[in-house]
Parts: structure tokens; sequence; C-alpha cells
């Protein structure tokens, strides 16, 4: 069963050393750090009824969510062994999510999500039951969501063309923009109060 899901599976490794695969990079990097950011608040809204959730950037991104599908398509080709698929499906996400964690936890002494409470869990960044998850999430991208995006983006490339640039920019901007308001806040949470009286 998990053979004839996984057969049809349509690879397309990007190349991403000249400024048209750097395009096309950043066209899906934007569109799934967007569909996590609708995943994460859509699974907020269900849980916990409420819609918005706390964010990394100002924008509607999820960087995680962009960066875990690139490495998969960069890494899955279409010799790759349906059981190899299956175990990057389970650690690039896994990994992503865990360094991710780790970096924003170190840098700005925040979690953005906390899987303390949740079994077989390491360190509040990653856990078992939400790894699972990601293999079936990727295989559902590998097996349908890419290849329609890779089409989508076939007929929106003239355009795409004109804007990547901007919209690089636009993250880039963000970002900094970002880490200054997390830093400002990280350093007004860890000031001391100060004695007027001396």
């Amino acid at each position: 069963m998990i053979i004839s899901l996984l057969d049809g599976f349509k690879f397309q490794t990007p190349v991403f050393l000249n400024l048209q695969g750097a395009a096309a990079l950043l066209f899906y990097f934007t569109l799934y750090s967007f569909f996590g950011w609708l995943l994460e608040n859509g699974y907020n809204f269900f849980t916990r009824g409420e819609w918005t959730k706390p964010n990394f950037l100002y924008g509607p991104f999820k960087p995680m969510y962009g960066f875990a599908p690139l490495v998969l398509v960069l890494f899955i080709t279409s010799k790759t062994h349906w059981a190899v698929v299956l175990l990057l499906c389970l650690f690039i996400p896994t990994i992503v999510e865990y360094v991710s964690g780790a970096l924003l936890y170190k840098l700005f002494n925040r979690r953005w999500w906390d899987y303390t409470e949740t079994p077989l869990q390491l360190h509040g960044h990653i856990c078992l039951p939400f790894s699972l998850c990601w293999v079936a999430l990727s295989v559902i991208f590998l097996k349908w969501i890419h290849p329609t995006v890779e089409s989508v983006y076939e007929l929106f490339e003239p355009f795409w063309t004109w804007i990547w640039t901007i919209i690089a920019l636009y993250f880039i901007a963000d970002l900094v923009l970002t880490i200054r308001r997390h830093t400002l806040q990280n350093a007004i949470t860890n000031e001391e109060p100060t004695n007027p009286i001396q």
C-alpha cells in the first residue's frame, strides 16, 4: 500500500545556482511558508478557539514550513527508494523543527511552540507524535501539493520574474525588523529593575 501511494511522485530538483532557479525556490518558499502560517493558525483555531497565533515574523509566513519542503524536494529524486523517502519525510521536517526551535530559544529566550508536556519530546522543540504528522504531511506534499504548485508556477512564472526580487527584499526587511523587535523585547524582559534611591 505504501509503495503504491508513493508511486508516481513527480520529482524535480530545481537548479538553484542561477537566477531562474533562485526565483523558483523563492516562489516555493513563499507559498509554503504561507501555507504553514495557515496550517498553524487553523490548528490553533480548532484546538484553542483562537485564530491568531504568535508569529516570529511580521508577515503571515512560517519559514520553517518553507525550508522543510524545499529540502525534501532537493534531496529526493525519482530514484530514491520509497523507504528512504519515508525516512527523509520523518527526519528532514523534524530536524528543521528542532533547529528552528533551538535557535529561536537560544537567540531570543522564547518558545513559539512547546512540546514539554507532550510524550516522547526532546527539549520541548520536537516530539514523536508531531514528527509522525510531518511524515503524513510530507507524503501529501510530495504526492499532490508540490506537483500542483509546480504547474501553477509554470503559469505564474512570467509575472513572478518581475516581482521576485521585491519579494526577496521584503523577506530580508521583515527578518531584520523582526530580529530587532525580538532583541529589544528580550532586552526589556531581561532588564533588572533599577532602584531610584541610591
